[in-house]
């Protein structure tokens, strides 16, 4: 792509704001995700999600543009150059794609071009795995402790690299291990306030809560879900694990089952994807600290990519509203 601009990141286009609409851009994005639609005419068109490390944007690509078939033929997962002119619909960043070139495996091995590409948890994530295992450490019933340890020592490495979620919260590399290990420091602090959940049961609940999400994502640079999570989806494969590990821990009938409650419960709602409501307290508790954390953890990665002097954020579809993101004055 010759006399193109220099490369731009997505938390830099969004700084620009709509005054720098029609300005051209180039930019090194992962297609995160690609949605083959068929227009109200009839004509085909990609509904896009691009992004990097520091954010991602939404885009829609007719199947008349001369980008269109680069992005057919790269698929969700690929990162591609492009090049184009800033534009902004709603006050969100949407812009118009020109150019277009799919980078091959051998094309990503430049310094800092992946670390530059994928988003991943602010916190230390060896620090992380380490107060983890501290708190599976902290469970005192011996059977329960070890079906909580079986699972883990089943899904291996896998558990601390998993994000969390495809788009929605802690969606980013180590995501699933940073929000567990923020559910637990959470469960922790409430505790002493509500002495008629079983400590034990909930602390195992919360730590395997989403523990079929290593099963139900995939991809290295997107994710995406894989077959057994259209299929199954995390709740039911995490029920799946913790029974295994139960069962074979000679966990007893009574904590099995509550724990088994906890993960198909912990949705909240059958339309969020839950099996059935909570109706222990430990499920309950749970289910409201999963919550809690899942919306914080929009609000922190809202505020972590806001640019300076932004007042508020784009609309966060968990929250159903816009962040105010300017800081309060001292």
């Amino acid at each position: 792509m010759p006399d193109s601009p220099m490369l731009s990141s997505v938390r830099d286009l969004k700084a620009l704001g709509t005054d720098a609409n029609g300005r051209p851009f180039a930019a090194l994005v992962v297609v995160k995700k690609l949605a083959a639609k068929t227009a109200s005419n009839g004509n085909a068109f990609f509904s896009a999600d691009l992004g990097d490390r520091g954010g991602s944007f939404s885009c829609t690509i007719f199947g008349d543009s001369p980008v269109f078939e680069t992005f057919k033929s790269a698929g969700e997962g690929a990162v591609v150059r492009v090049e184009g002119k800033v534009d902004f619909y709603q006050g969100r960043l949407s812009p118009r794609l020109l150019r277009a070139e799919a980078l091959k495996e051998d094309q990503l091995g430049a310094p800092g071009m992946i670390e530059n590409l994928v988003e991943v948890a602010p916190e230390d994530s060896t620090a992380l795995w380490a107060e983890f295992n501290t708190f599976i450490d902290a469970i005192t019933q011996p059977e329960l402790r070890a079906t909580v340890r079986a699972v883990f020592d089943e899904l291996g490495d896998n558990f601390k690299w998993a994000p969390a979620a495809v788009a929605m919260h802690h969606a980013y590399r180590h995501g699933l291990l940073e929000h567990t290990t923020h559910m637990a420091r959470a469960c922790r602090a409430l505790l002493p306030l509500y002495p008629e959940v079983d400590a034990d049961l909930a602390l195992a609940g919360i730590l395997l809560h989403d523990t079929g999400k290593v099963i139900e994502y995939e991809g290295t640079l997107a994710t995406k879900r894989s077959r057994r999570g259209i299929l199954q989806g995390h709740v039911v494969l995490g029920y799946q694990l913790a029974r295994k590990a139960g069962i074979k821990a000679k966990l007893d009938p009574d904590r099995l089952e509550r724990l088994e409650h906890i993960i198909l419960s912990h949705q909240g709602e059958p339309e969020w994807g839950a099996a059935v409501y909570a109706a222990t307290p430990e499920a309950v508790f749970v289910s409201m600290i999963d919550n809690l954390d899942a919306k914080m953890g929009m609000v922190q990665r809202a505020l972590r990519q806001a640019n300076e002097g932004e007042e508020f954020s784009e609309r966060l579809p968990g929250l159903s509203a816009q962040l105010l993101t300017k800081k309060l004055t001292p």
